[in-house]
């Protein structure tokens, strides 16, 4: 089900399988009782990036490549850097001038060579590709080669098999670039067609965005098939600033085939959010996970989620390079 091949070996940290949790006591305060957290900062790097790296630098290794390189707004770069020093290859990160310190020094204790560049993660883009395009250098950013999505499935896969083989009724997922909610889509459609899970039961597909970057919320709510990028994006969640998404189309058609929405939160929802999670169940949680829980009690709110329901959060990443916004 994975990209590795018969004499290959992978470069694996020890990523996936992280816990889903029974959230019963933040489901009795938002009146839900089958909710869980699938909590993706126990993953290698704190956070779900580990995933999608770690197929992404077993397939560079084995192709030739030997040097990396990845425009990140944080834990993309982390991750890279990180599964790239494992398997004995240079790493170039590129991200933009403002991002948190944690980030930055993280990618560099594994020994990437960091550049930090002015604007946002798509001006990081544009460099580090004029960068390392004349110097063959291999480009893992997101969608620009297929094997971060096959890390990414994972999730998908996962869901299923701590459900028993079913899938939740409704998954709500923080969407910045989106390859994590392609990639679970692709999982559900690959275990339909080998017959471990019935077709036609797939969850709704709910996907989060920050009120100051929010393009594929517009989209869908105009009803367009991509998005357009905010003019001036901004959000405490490095992982939600990304104005134009390399799959945006693709983000859109799913949550329009699983009947699912787009929903943006502010940044101070966001922040009770990740408190809400921390208190109600011990959990760490990025500003991406805490807007989830923002984006649920909205939902319900609004009637979009019945309270009986089988309801999945994805907390994407920790608190801990985010404590700063905490304080």
């Amino acid at each position: 089900m994975l990209p590795l091949f018969p004499g290959e070996s992978e470069v694996t940290l020890g990523e996936g399988f992280t816990p889903l949790i029974h959230a019963a006591r933040l489901g009795r305060e938002l009146g839900l009782s089958r909710l869980h957290v699938k909590d993706e900062s126990l993953n290698p790097t704190n956070s779900f990036k580990a995933r999608g790296q770690a197929t992404a630098v077993t397939r560079a290794r084995a192709l030739g490549a030997s040097t990396l390189s990845v425009p990140t707004a944080g834990n993309a770069g982390c991750a890279m850097a990180a599964y790239a020093a494992h398997a004995g290859l240079d790493a170039q990160v590129f991200m933009p001038a403002d991002v948190k310190a944690p980030f930055r020094v993280e990618c560099e204790s594994y020994g990437a060579t960091v550049t930090l560049v002015d604007g946002l993660i798509t001006d990081a883009g544009r460099v580090a590709a004029e960068r390392g395009g004349p110097l063959g250098w291999y480009d893992v950013s997101t969608l620009k080669e297929p094997y971060r999505l096959e890390g990414k499935k994972t999730m998908g896969f996962e869901l299923a098999e701590q459900l028993r083989w079913r899938l939740p009724d409704v998954v709500v997922y923080p969407t910045g670039g989106g390859t994590g909610l392609i990639g679970m889509w692709k999982a559900f459609e690959e275990l339909e067609a080998i017959g471990w899970i019935p077709p036609g039961r797939r969850p709704r597909m709910i996907s989060v965005q920050a009120e100051g970057c929010a393009p594929i919320v517009r989209a869908f709510e105009q009803g367009r098939a991509s998005a357009e990028p905010p003019e001036r994006p901004h959000t405490i969640a490095d992982g939600l600033r990304v104005p134009r998404a390399v799959g945006d189309f693709l983000m859109l058609r799913i949550i329009r085939d699983s009947g699912g929405t787009a929903i943006a939160v502010s940044d101070q929802a966001m922040v009770n959010g990740m408190r809400q999670m921390g208190r109600t169940e011990g959990i760490s949680a990025a500003p991406e996970g805490g807007a989830t829980v923002a984006a649920l009690e909205a939902l319900i709110e609004g009637g979009l989620i019945a309270r009986d329901e089988l309801v999945v959060l994805f907390n994407t990443g920790g608190a801990l390079k985010y404590l700063e916004v905490l304080e």
